[in-house]
Order: structure tokens, then C-alpha cells, then sequence
């Protein structure tokens, strides 16, 4: 089964202040701010295109979130990664055979999707999405649903999470995502889960720079 690390979350108590960094840090452009399913899990969100893949801030709006309890637990940091799958029955399968739970599905004709829950996996909220056709991305808004958009120029090239035993964790994703190693994510000792998201962006965007702290998540740059 083919595995791409295509989008990575933050959470934030001020979205516009976290969207502004991210924009003025990163050179993107203006994001997609409508997501229709936000709403489903009580936030709203901002999603940015870089290159064909995506960084997300979202906010809780309402009591008893997973963001809001995620919020109060650490503060601003990351929450979630998603990752393009060829094969989402396949996808379904594996979770299932490592009792991995679905917290969240959803099958459009532009995408399909599931959540896993966190506690059987580990790290963070890990979302797997098969679009169609697979340069797609539903989730950025209608300039990537059901075609491949423009994003600012750059890519995302990986994630480092921390956990509570690394070795163990990246053997319970590889198992769940049909890839070892799972491609664009690293995994270290600790317990802040999704600590570290790197990026290439043109060299006039970062300016010299090899690191930058946005929305409490540090963000290593490469041209």
C-alpha cells in the first residue's frame, strides 16, 4: 500500500495570531477558512497549501473537544497528521486486525476518510484520506477538490513525535499504515507527541534560518 505524509495540524488558542505566523514565516498564501466539517468536531481551521501538500491550524469553538482538551493539557502544539493512501479498504483492514479504533469515517466522491484514535496508535491523531483523483485534496477547499491546486512553493518533508517508547510506536505505525518505515516521520523519547514538522521553502522565504518556533511546534526550514 502505497503511504505519503500529505498534511500536518496544529492546535492554537488564536488561530488568526498562529494563520498570521505561519503565512509571514512560511510565505504562504491565503488559506482555505470554509471546511464544512469542521463544525463536526466543535472547531474551525485554516488550511494552507504548500506545494501539493498541506499545514493546518484549527481552534476549538465549542466545550468538550479533543482540541480544547488537547489545548489545556499542553497549550498551542501539534495534533495531527494525515497521510494519502491508494487503498482505504486495505487501510481499514490493517487498523482493524491491530485493534486500532476508527473515531471518525467519512466517504465522499472527492475523498474517503478515517481518524485513529490516539490511545491505540500512539503519538498523535493520525488520519488516513484516499482522494480521487489522487493529486486532490478536498480537505484545502474547492481549488483542490476533485483537482490538483496551486500551493506556495516549498513541500513538507516530515514530522518528529515524541513518545514514551519510540521503537515500539513506530513498529505499531508501520503495522496500521502498511509502510516500514513510515515514510516522513520520525520518532523520538519523550512525551510531547508532535513536536516537530519540517519544511523546504525558496531560500528568500527562509532567509538563512534553520529553525523557527510557530504555534508551539518547531518548524525546521531547508531550502
Amino acid at each position: 500500500m502505497s503511504v505519503r505524509l500529505r498534511q500536518a495540524v496544529l492546535v492554537a488558542r488564536d488561530i488568526a495570531a498562529v494563520a498570521g505566523e505561519l503565512r509571514r514565516e512560511l510565505g504562504l498564501l491565503a488559506p482555505f477558512d470554509a471546511d464544512p466539517y469542521a463544525g463536526t468536531f466543535g472547531v474551525e481551521n485554516r488550511v494552507f497549501a504548500l506545494g501539493d501538500q498541506f499545514l493546518e491550524v484549527l481552534t476549538p469553538i465549542a466545550d468538550g473537544t479533543t482540541a480544547g482538551r488537547r489545548l489545556d493539557r499542553g497549550g498551542d502544539g501539534g495534533y495531527m497528521v494525515l497521510f494519502q493512501v491508494d487503498d482505504m479498504a486495505a487501510a481499514r483492514e490493517r487498523a482493524a486486525d491491530a485493534g486500532v479504533r476508527v473515531v471518525w469515517s467519512m466517504e465522499l466522491p472527492e475523498i474517503a476518510s478515517l481518524h485513529l484514535h490516539p490511545a491505540d496508535l500512539g503519538g498523535t491523531i493520525v488520519a488516513l484520506d484516499r482522494p480521487e483523483p489522487p493529486a486532490s485534496w478536498h480537505w484545502a477547499g474547492p481549488d483542490w477538490t476533485g483537482k490538483a491546486g496551486t500551493g506556495a512553493p516549498g513541500r513538507l518533508t516530515g514530522v518528529t513525535l515524541e513518545v514514551g517508547d519510540p521503537e515500539a510506536v513506530a513498529q505499531r505505525w508501520a503495522e496500521v499504515l502498511g509502510a516500514d518505515p513510515v515514510p516522513g516521520v520520525t520518532f523520538a523519547e519523550g512525551n510531547g507527541g508532535l513536536v516537530e514538522i519540517a519544511v523546504e521553502v525558496p531560500e528568500a522565504v527562509r532567509a538563512g534560518r534553520d529553525s523557527v518556533e510557530l504555534g508551539g511546534v518547531r518548524f525546521t526550514l531547508a531550502a
